[in-house]
């Protein structure tokens, strides 16, 4: 819940020239090595190696077809999934940048739009150019990719459950994050789910629950 609000910067280099090709974190899920929801509770391999290595390890693997990002946590064993994001735009990242997204992020009939081209875990991925062969097991590379803080505090943030785990998987265990202000960019909205209701489906959460 705590990289609700940040940005990953990511720079990509092409013919053109080199670009820091930006989002904001908007969603994200927990893992715990306790519950049968995460990879690690199934023991240690090579490939989930990186969830058992130092807090803010990047975890890569292949989630259909795409690559995904995750990020060990405190605790062996323990991670967490970015779910999704929103393209950030400032100085460093203009807006200009969104052409390159898309290039290396296009739709099957036409250009994603902004609001489409992180609202996945492998659609950020592919926007970003973050890839498992690369930076599975790494460490954050400031001249590479950065994970930061610009002060832009998350509005309330909606706690629920988390998606595609099957039932007897520790289904029930609501440790999905969205923030609230970015429902209709994040994977699934939580705010829209049929028969969903707050207060029992999902929760509400104020800003200093980070």
């Amino acid at each position: 819940m705590a990289l609700l609000g940040k940005v990953l910067r990511r720079r990509y280099t092409n013919s053109l020239g080199s670009f820091w090709l930006a989002a904001r974190i908007i969603e994200t899920e927990a893992y715990y090595i306790t519950e049968k929801g995460s990879h690690s509770s199934l023991g240690f391999t090579e490939k989930r190696k990186a969830m058992f290595m130092a807090p803010g390890t990047i975890y890569m693997y292949y989630a259909r077809g795409g690559d995904s990002l995750n990020f060990s946590a405190r605790g062996e064993g323990n991670g967490v999934l970015i779910k999704s994001g929103f393209p950030h735009i400032d100085k460093v990242s203009p807006e200009t940048n969104l052409a390159v997204m898309s290039s290396i992020n296009p739709g099957t009939r036409a250009s994603r739009s902004r609001e489409k081209l992180c609202n996945g875990q492998t659609l950020l991925c592919k926007s970003l150019n973050l890839k498992v062969p690369d930076w599975n097991q790494q460490q954050l590379d400031q001249s590479e990719l950065r994970l930061e803080d610009l002060n832009q505090i998350a509005g309330s943030i909606i706690k629920c459950q988390r998606l595609g785990i099957p039932e007897g998987r520790d289904h029930e265990l609501m440790l999905r994050f969205v923030e609230s202000d970015y429902t209709r960019f994040c994977t699934s909205n939580p705010l829209t789910k049929r028969n969903w209701q707050e207060g029992i489906n999902y929760f509400l959460l104020p800003p200093d629950s980070i």
